[in-house]
């Protein structure tokens, strides 16, 4: 019974550290996947260039291009001077890169509200939770899938965002340009976009990626798949140790029915051997 006792509140304690770890580790959930989407969602940015004509007056030294989330480049326009008279043109940079950003972000914005209700019903309706083994195990698979999810968004978002950053490069924009293409013209790179909160955006959804994936296991100590298999291993352990107390070892009755632990009886009959012949009599072998 003491046994039991001990093993009751070890088990207690282990499942309120369990407990404690699977909030904390849904509260990191949360936090990283707002930095995720907030830094590549409310991302805006922009350069400048400079076009000197060999026509003075029909230079422009601050041609400012702005873009932002989600990074449909192809749909940003600007003016540029020709330095033919006073004739501009209209250009647009290259490339689509909305399907990497938006994927990426959706991804974080359901995993941070899927995580926000994970919470919520782990502390408030936590008996709905483990009725008939139910949420653990929807818990268990919704978790393998948003850690699939964020390896393969951000991987797509980490090549997506290294694509934006060829686009939006100053001296590539530059070549677009008519006027660039003439030597009498100089143009020059005033500005480029920060990128630092992009880069953050896609550290962190390798980050959420690492947590999700580490939270699988906290997820599968809630399933009936490890409880099973905890109480097949005690059960085992029980069997083996009701064998050894009931095995021969401490059988009381071995002692006293066995033939070598009886020395009176033997004594006593070679005692009568002695008393009738004077000698101890020689035990053959097989008797």
């Amino acid at each position: 019974q003491e046994a039991a006792k001990t093993h009751c509140t070890t088990s207690g304690g282990a499942e309120d550290s369990l407990r404690l770890s699977f909030l904390l580790v849904s509260g990191d959930e949360e936090l990283f996947a707002i930095f995720a989407f907030a830094t590549c969602g409310g991302y805006s940015g922009g350069l400048r260039l400079s076009v000197d004509c060999a026509n003075k007056s029909e230079s422009d030294l601050n041609i400012d291009i702005a873009f932002a989330y989600p990074f449909r480049l192809h749909q940003v326009n600007f003016d540029a001077p020709t330095c033919e008279g006073k004739r501009r043109e209209t250009l647009s940079l290259i490339g689509d890169f909305s399907s990497s950003a938006e994927f990426f972000v959706t991804i974080a914005v359901f995993a941070f509200l899927y995580s926000l209700a994970a919470t919520v019903v782990y502390i408030f309706f936590q008996n709905k939770y483990r009725e008939n083994n139910r949420g653990p195990l929807i818990d268990f698979i919704v978790t393998v899938v948003f850690s699939f999810l964020w390896l393969v968004g951000s991987s797509a978002w980490a090549k997506g965002l290294s694509d934006v950053k060829i686009a939006t490069d100053p001296d590539e924009v530059l070549l677009l340009m008519s006027a660039c293409k003439q030597q009498s013209n100089k143009c020059l790179p005033v500005r480029s976009p920060v990128m630092s909160s992009l880069n953050t955006s896609v550290v962190f959804g390798f980050l959420n990626f690492i947590l999700w994936a580490g939270n699988i296991w906290f997820v599968f100590k809630e399933t009936g798949w490890h409880s099973s298999g905890q109480r097949h291993a005690a059960d085992t352990m029980e069997k083996q140790s009701s064998g050894y107390n009931q095995g021969g070892y401490n059988q009381d009755s071995y002692g006293p029915a066995g033939g070598y632990n009886q020395p009176g009886s033997y004594g006593q009959k070679v005692h009568g051997w002695e008393g009738k012949t004077g000698k101890v009599p020689r035990r053959k072998w097989g008797q």
